[in-house]
């Protein structure tokens, strides 16, 4: 199949535009000149197209292209207008949908390189194949941080985000010196990685992502010193400045050759027309260029050709045209068109946002799209929705038959209580009843108040779970149990965060918490495997675990020591204040935070961890070993 080609003009000149016969380069050759004014593009550089839409009488496709030699720069554009007539807009679709499906060839081939021949005949697939296959995979545009085995061996990128993270960095060290001898150092770090797999994405795309177009004048702060204004600007900056101003290149260009570099920009800083393109408003008292004064009612576009395809839902001047506002009363002030000069820094900031969103390629639609066209999803995203009517409600109705099930939980205190009284036998409750009466009142009916009011504490009927004095007892538990916690959350609200432990220790409590961690994940992992080779990495992760144990009863050991130093501080106050005064002070010495139990609290997850998996390990150990025959040992 001959490849696709079509009478196309760059910059007013005629030439044709033609696809290589590998599919891995367009061209355009000019009418006149020969090859001189050939243009190649390769397909590798091209990060976008662009093609007007069906409705518009002209035909012009754009191409994105990256340079060379700085991907990270701005995509150069050009701009084909094909001149076939009646074929032209066949031409572009052929010569677009060959440049779509060869861009797609080779960014799969960038993510998942194919293997080589066995015969022997080729080092990779052909064009055919490879263009099929990307035909075949349209859509999928996976990048190469989406692979994960391709993460996990990245040395490179695993050292930049060590770098980056100094707390990951120093649990990485911690882990690495505290790892069993009979784990490798590759193997470790694969299992380190392979639970941080978010981490070194995200980091890759963050490295990935390159700094935009800005604007750049608002950044120009010229300064003063010794009377002199001064200014400093870089190659980058007047790059800029050319790109998003046409206006200042086209002053550059008509008067630098008469003024030189610097003359120019130490008066184009302190012109009316850099306050004007900042959008700024111009006084009287503002100093006058009479070279740079004359541009000022210039085009800010520098009369280039600006293509605008405003959607017809957002196109206001479309809205004046159908429903106009010209007769009856006004609009408000805030809805009236003012002049450029009332307001210019809207208008300046407008046009250069413009400006600079016009060089960015969409992320949410294909690249190959016809401009100007708007898909299904943006265009509900854009429907006034509160014009219309309410949407009928379907919902799923649920019968259900019993529902105090549903609030068991609620029950369970009192569902318990009527179970033990359930459980009683009502004729002894009558025969303690009367007994009770009988011992309380007398004849005449009459009885004394304080044995009504206040049971005697020998009653052995009050020790029961239903007497009022069990209740009264559990009620105080709980009034106590409250004003511990409240007491203890206040204590640990003024430790600063740190429990009563000094920084130095609490830092390593965190760092040794880590570390188990990581321990704790790589055991699961092999445990849960269930693969028999994996049984010694097991066994020496075990031993791990155990050396973490070890670690954080040192650390509950060195922390009772510190507030020991405290205990012994607070006692030495009290003998001296006793000697001093001769009175007693009472001393709380379980007021004083940190120390064996702070650790354990903080810890204390994390211990029943380690031993929810030792017992574990211990119990399919020894259940593999009752399964070894004794005749094969």
């Amino acid at each position: 199949m001959a490849p696709p080609s079509g009478s196309a003009a760059y910059k007013k000149k005629d030439g044709t535009l033609t696809m290589s016969s590998d599919r891995q380069s367009v061209s355009w050759i000019p009418a006149a000149g020969g090859a001189s004014g050939t243009i190649t593009i390769s397909v590798t550089q091209i990060s976008n197209l662009q093609q007007t839409p069906a409705s518009s009488p002209k035909v012009m496709l754009k191409i994105f292209v990256l340079p060379p030699n700085d991907p990270s720069a701005a995509p150069e554009q050009y701009i084909f207008s094909f001149t076939a007539g009646a074929t032209a807009r066949a031409e572009a679709d052929a010569i677009k949908d060959a440049l779509s499906a060869a861009i797609q060839a080779a960014k799969s081939a960038q993510a998942t390189p194919g293997p080589a021949t066995a015969n022997g005949e080729g080092g990779g697939m052909s064009a055919a194949m490879a263009m099929a296959s990307a035909v075949s995979s349209a859509g999928a545009g996976k990048h190469w941080w989406d692979d994960d085995k391709r993460l996990r061996t990245d040395v490179e990128l695993q050292q930049s985000l060590l770098k980056v993270d100094a707390n990951l960095q120093k649990m990485f060290m911690e882990s690495l010196h505290t790892k069993p001898d009979t784990l490798s150092a590759g193997q470790f770090m694969s299992q380190f990685w392979s639970t941080r797999l978010h981490l070194l994405r995200a980091h890759a795309i963050e490295r990935s992502q390159t700094r935009g177009s800005y604007n750049v004048l608002s950044t120009m702060k010229p300064r003063t010193e010794d009377n002199v204004t001064k200014l400093n600007i870089s190659k980058e900056q007047i790059q800029l400045i050319f790109a998003q101003h046409p206006l200042v290149k086209r002053v550059y260009d008509e008067n630098v050759p008469k003024l030189s570099e610097s003359q120019f920009w130490s008066r184009f800083f302190q012109s009316r027309l850099f306050k004007k393109l900042r959008g700024e408003r111009i006084s009287d008292a503002d100093a006058t260029d009479a070279i740079l004064d004359k541009y000022l009612k210039a085009d800010e576009s520098g009369n280039l050709p600006r293509e605008i395809n405003v959607p017809h839902f957002l196109d206001l001047e479309g809205n004046e045209v159908n429903n106009s506002q010209r007769r009856g009363n006004r609009p408000d002030i805030d809805m009236r068109p003012s002049a450029v000069e009332k307001v210019p820094i809207i208008r300046t900031l407008n046009s250069l946002s413009e400006k600079i969103m016009a060089n960015v390629a969409p992320a949410d639609r294909v690249a190959s799209a016809p401009v100007g066209k708007i898909d299904d999803g943006t265009y509900d995203e854009l429907q006034l929705r509160d014009l219309r009517g309410e949407e009928a409600q379907n919902r799923i109705k649920l019968n259900i038959q019993d529902q105090s099930r549903f609030f068991s939980a609620a029950k369970f205190a009192e569902d318990e209580r009527n179970r033990q009284l359930a459980q009683q036998d009502p004729e002894q409750i009558l025969q303690d009843l009367r007994t009770s009466i009988a011992r309380n009142f007398h004849g005449d009916g009459s009885a004394p108040l304080g044995k009504l009011v206040d049971p005697d504490d020998d009653d052995d009927d009050e020790d029961s779970k239903t007497s009022s004095r069990h209740h009264r007892h559990l009620a105080s538990t709980q009034i106590l149990d409250v004003i511990k916690d409240r007491r203890t959350q206040a204590q640990t609200a003024s430790d600063a965060d740190t429990f009563g432990l000094t920084s130095a220790l609490y830092d390593r409590l965190t760092l040794t918490h880590a570390t188990t961690t990581e321990f704790l994940h790589q055991f699961w992992q092999a445990f849960l495997s269930g693969n028999p080779d994996r049984a010694s990495e097991v066994a020496s992760l075990v031993e791990s675990l155990n050396r973490a144990m070890e670690r954080i009863n040192a650390v509950a050991t060195d922390a009772e020591a510190e507030r020991q130093v405290e205990v012994n501080k607070v006692k030495q106050h009290a003998r001296e204040v006793l000697q001093a005064t001769g009175k007693r002070l009472r001393v709380n010495l379980d007021s004083i935070p940190g120390g064996e139990q702070a650790v354990k609290r903080l810890l204390g997850p994390t211990i029943r961890a380690l031993d929810t998996a030792l017992t574990r390990y211990k119990g399919a150990l020894a259940e593999e070993t009752k399964n070894i025959d004794p005749s094969n040992t």
